[in-house]
């Protein structure tokens, strides 16, 4: 049966749920009162589409609220245990594979470092990384004692830029890690053990990054924003709607300077050649500072911000550390106005392990030079500041992917058809990677 509007009746009553699960997830507990004009549904609406979500176990109640000289009004949660994605954030020194539930209660987790030294298509091996995904999807739904079944999806968040096709599905374009078309979600399907009705959401690290922070971090009451992914390398999400999924922008192979520094992409004068922490690392060594040796690119940023800024009073600060992080914030600060200048965001917000490492006194001077760098007016109505979510809100932010087309479609389990095998893929990936 279709209604006026060439939509369904079944498109209005998916509608209808997404409509209440969105707003119970947002600003729940509420009444059935309250979420009538919440949502813009009729009572009618609200307590036919509340009756089923409880019937489904998607909804519980959660107590009641005493009503202006009526009897009390029965509250409604989203049930947290109903469902459990499981979110994987693919980052520059670590994989991080993290379990939650539907309220974002982080049930496990799973880290499996990656190598610090040697080539780094060696540290992103392909057959490598899934087999750290097979093995940390496993290990986090044994702990936390989940079937495989009850999972919503697989969020993931990569390095590079995912496209699609129909034979594969997402394929993964991470020129700075070796990734030529990675085959990705077909790998995953073929060698993680889920269900094949399980699905995956595979997208970039800084815009599953910026999906978190806009939902639950800094970004929060934000009309528009960058959100910066501050690594080994630099990355960026533009949000042009607060509840969208914004636009992934490889911000970090910009070009700063005409034949400049070689970037690890191949080409020359990226921003992420002096401004990405690996590139920071290298530009220190060859002042001649001495990152401590055989060290983590953590640990090396660490002894970098204490020979800079020494802790103990009457300590002269490392004149090289301290002028190669100066010039670093310049670099960003031009960055940054280039961000500014092309979207004019309400707010920038800058995330990834490194970006907290640095902290805000060393946002501080970024932000003084992206004003000195940008238009006045557009760079006077933009706030800049660090991410409050942590090191892993990328994780977070990908775990939030199978969550949207949960809500999207209202509730309803998706059923996912395989994809199709690849046989030259699978057939080298099972020889390198089976026990």
């Amino acid at each position: 049966m279709h209604a006026r509007s060439g939509r369904t009746v079944r498109d209005l009553r998916r509608e209808n749920r997404t409509a209440v699960l969105r707003r119970l997830y947002f600003d729940g507990p509420m009444s059935r009162l309250t979420l009538g004009p919440a949502t813009g549904l009729s009572s009618g609406s609200v307590s036919n589409v509340v009756a089923e979500l409880v019937a489904e176990g998607l909804v519980e109640e959660a107590g009641s609220v005493d009503s202006a000289g009526g009897r009390p009004r029965t509250l409604v949660r989203i049930t947290p245990g109903s469902g459990f994605m499981i979110g994987v954030d693919i980052g520059e020194t670590r994989i991080r594979i993290e379990l939650f539930d539907l309220a974002l209660t982080e049930l496990a987790r799973t880290e499996r470092p990656l190598a610090s030294s040697g080539p780094r298509t060696a540290r992103y091996d392909v057959d490598l990384v899934v087999a750290h995904l097979r093995e940390g999807v496993a290990e986090v739904l044994r702990t936390a004692e989940v079937p495989a079944e009850r999972l919503l999806g697989v969020g993931v968040g990569v390095p590079g830029i995912v496209a699609r096709t129909p034979e594969d599905g997402a394929v993964v374009h991470g020129q700075t890690v070796g990734w030529n078309a990675v085959p990705l979600e077909r790998l995953l399907r073929e060698h993680v053990e889920l269900p094949a009705s399980v699905p995956y959401w595979i997208d970039n690290g800084a815009k599953t990054l910026g999906q978190a922070e806009m939902w639950f971090g800094a970004g929060r009451g934000a009309r528009s924003a960058v959100v910066v992914l501050f690594g080994s390398g630099v990355g960026a999400c533009v949000v042009t709607d607060p509840m969208g999924p914004g636009r992934a922008l490889e911000w970090g192979h910009l070009t700063v300077r005409v034949r400049g520094r070689r970037c690890r992409c191949g080409s020359q004068g990226c921003l992420e050649a002096y401004a990405g922490a690996e590139a920071l690392l290298e530009r220190w060594r060859e002042a001649g500072g001495r990152p401590p040796e055989g060290a983590d690119e953590e640990t090396a940023l660490t002894a970098m911000l204490t020979a800079a800024y020494p802790a103990e009073a009457g300590t002269p600060p490392d004149a090289t550390a301290l002028a190669v992080l100066e010039e670093t914030a310049e670099y960003l600060g031009a960055g940054f106005a280039d961000l500014i200048n092309l979207f004019q965001p309400e707010r920038i917000l800058v995330g990834g392990w490194a970006g907290l490492q640095l902290g805000a006194p060393f946002l501080e001077t970024v932000t003084g030079y992206a004003r000195e760098y940008a238009l006045r007016y557009p760079a006077s109505r933009t706030g800049i500041g660090l991410g409050t979510l942590g090191p892993e809100a990328v994780t977070v932010g990908a775990a939030l992917l199978p969550l949207v087309d949960f809500f999207a479609q209202g509730g309803r389990r998706p059923e996912a058809e395989p994809t199709p095998p690849s046989p030259a893929w699978q057939t080298a990936l099972r020889d390198r990677v089976s026990p």
